[in-house]
């Protein structure tokens, strides 16, 4: 019997038990049988906290009957049955620190079934036969040859390429007016050598990957593709296309201090010229400051440096989205990422730090002071996403207003409003859709047709008060 003390039990009923049975096995779930082995178990849930953690439902089994396949929820006969498989776990996390689980049981469908929630592990974690694999889509992938498994240390933050040693002269950063600036107004005593060196930024006189990223005056010039930003306008909101760019993209560079700054002002800049269906018509669009400053501060320092690739900025009509190479370093995930810690880039966030009003200076409060920028513009909190190789904020402009309100506000100083612009205001894409939010207005007795307006050319208005004659 595990050593745990308390095991759940939970109650679902048909309906939540017919999810689970369709439910599509992908990057974050995986389906088993009750009579899945010991090895093969360890296999998947290793897969999964070598990525970004899952789902794991032991106990509902696929069968095949005149070539259809379905699912059967067959589960344990009791909890001592699933025994093996909960001690097989705990002999691959002894700590306990990387997994939880606990049953299902539904009425009418037999025995319980083995739920096992896996996290993000900060360590590469085994299988049983000492094998290394790591979830991707719906399969559980071995991870062979050096090159694959040191990539997967990178990914996870237990080796950091900012400590990595740039094959160029220390004179790049000993000599750059950057750290000449740093050490005048930082720590005056000590000459930019010396302070290099104490720091570990010089290796067998050579600078590491974190000096030229920040004591270089030009690090494009010998990190070209991995340390810079690239901004780009698409007038649509809509996917990005190659008809929907707006001229080239902006290539923005420098050492990190001023990369941050150029980017950020960058951003604003061309967010500046971006108008949007309002209350009042047209309108100017707003963005909070501080979260696209703290957005991309984010993206720029926590970045995957080992990945050949610029920090991209994607500007649309109505959201703004910023790709940071790599995924979450060490147990951080998409889930948790507001309230865990974890820096990547260690030093470079300590140093940079350093410098006269950091781009950081409330460490590990970036991100939530974003969020609360846009709660206080009654915004959307912006979306975080891990793609299969960088991490994905999207900043939409879409205000907390339910679509009703925005329809009313829009009519308090407007004298009508179509379709077209109310998908436009509300961020509605169908038109069918929209049209409901129209009738439950009406049937509120808020809003009615407008006179004479038929087809495409359709509106509606404030309900006006009929007027009785004595």
């Amino acid at each position: 019997m595990s050593s745990r003390s308390a095991i759940d039990v939970i109650e679902i009923n048909g309906g939540q038990r017919d999810q689970l049975l369709s439910l599509e096995e992908n990057h974050f779930a995986d389906l088993k049988a009750k009579e899945v082995s010991t090895k093969k178990l360890g296999v998947a849930i290793t897969a999964f906290a070598n990525a970004a953690g899952g789902d794991l439902y032991v106990g509902i089994r696929e069968e095949n009957s005149m070539g259809v396949k379905f699912r059967q929820w067959h589960g344990f006969k009791d909890i001592e049955a699933a025994n093996g498989h909960i001690q097989s776990l705990e002999a691959l996390f002894p700590l306990g620190s990387e997994y939880s689980y606990g049953f299902l049981r539904v009425a009418g469908s037999t025995g319980l079934v083995l739920h096992i929630q896996v996290q993000r592990s900060p360590q590469i974690a085994r299988a049983h036969n000492k094998k290394i694999y790591i979830r991707r889509g719906a399969q559980n992938l071995e991870v062979k040859g050096g090159a694959a498994i040191e990539r997967l240390r990178l990914d996870k933050g237990i080796e950091s390429f900012e400590r990595q040693t740039v094959d160029t002269s220390i004179d790049i950063v000993s000599e750059s007016d950057v750290i000449a600036f740093f050490v005048n107004e930082v720590v005056p005593s000590i000459t930019p050598t010396r302070f290099l060196k104490k720091q570990s930024l010089i290796k067998n006189d050579q600078p590491v990957v974190a000096a030229v990223l920040l004591f270089a005056d030009e690090p494009q010039a010998v990190l070209p593709k991995r340390s810079g930003v690239k901004l780009y306008r698409y007038k649509t909101s809509g996917p990005s296309t190659r008809d929907t760019l707006d001229d080239i993209p902006i290539s923005i560079e420098g050492h990190l201090y001023d990369l941050i700054k150029k980017a950020v002002q960058a951003t604003v800049k061309m967010v500046e010229d971006i108008q949007k269906m309002g209350p009042k018509g047209l309108e100017p669009v707003r963005y909070p400051f501080e979260t696209l400053h703290e957005i991309v501060t984010n993206a720029i320092l926590h970045r995957d440096y080992s990945i050949a690739t610029d920090v991209q900025i994607r500007v649309f009509d109505n959201r703004i989205e910023v790709e940071s190479p790599g995924l979450f370093p060490g147990h951080v995930t998409a889930l948790n990422v507001l309230d865990e810690q974890f820096a990547r880039n260690g030093a470079i966030v300590r140093l940079i730090n350093k410098f006269p009003n950091p781009p950081n200076k409330d460490v590990g409060e970036g991100l939530n002071t974003a969020f609360k920028a846009m709660q206080k513009l009654r915004l959307r909190p912006p979306i975080i996403d891990e793609l299969r190789n960088a991490v994905l904020v999207t900043i939409k402009h879409e205000v907390l207003a339910s679509p009703e309100e925005s329809v009313m506000d829009y009519l308090e100083n407007q004298e009508m409003i179509t379709n077209r612009l109310a998908r436009e205001l509300t961020g509605i894409a169908s038109e069918n859709t929209m049209k409901l939010v129209f009738y439950r207005l009406a049937k509120s007795d808020l809003i009615e047709r407008v006179p004479d307006r038929k087809g495409a050319a359709s509106a509606w208005q404030k309900k006006r008060v009929k007027s009785t004659s004595v």
